[in-house]
């Protein structure tokens, strides 16, 4: 087998992968036909324009939004890579945790059922 190289997508394949899964998404159309109508004055009329607006700012608020969250995330698997320690103490809480929530779903249903 032969090394390709870095799998390491460069960041503006990622922005143009990014871009097609969000436009393709069925769920953002659905999303849009939904909620944005409620935001428009037809009185004022430019239906058209006042949908497109709608739509960019809503485009510029998730872009804001998401990469910060990626940046973020991005800075964290930087800072839990350096230590492995780090990365395991974050697997011991993550399965804490997610034991503590079984643990109260179950008392739960118990408790639901004994009333």
């Amino acid at each position: 087998m032969k090394d390709s190289g870095s799998n390491e997508p460069t960041p503006l394949r990622s922005v143009r992968e990014g871009f097609w899964v969000g436009v393709l998404n069925p769920k953002t159309l659905v999303f849009f036909a939904a909620i944005l109508p409620q935001f428009i004055d037809r009185e004022k009329g430019a239906v058209t324009a006042q949908l497109l607006l709608l739509g960019a700012l809503f485009s510029i608020m998730a872009l804001v939004s998401d990469g910060s969250w990626g940046l973020l995330a991005g800075t964290a698997r930087e800072w839990l890579a350096r230590n492995p320690a780090r990365l395991i103490k974050l697997r011991v809480i993550g399965g804490c945790v997610m034991i503590t929530l079984g643990s109260l779903v179950i008392i739960a249903a118990i408790a639901r059922g004994m009333s």
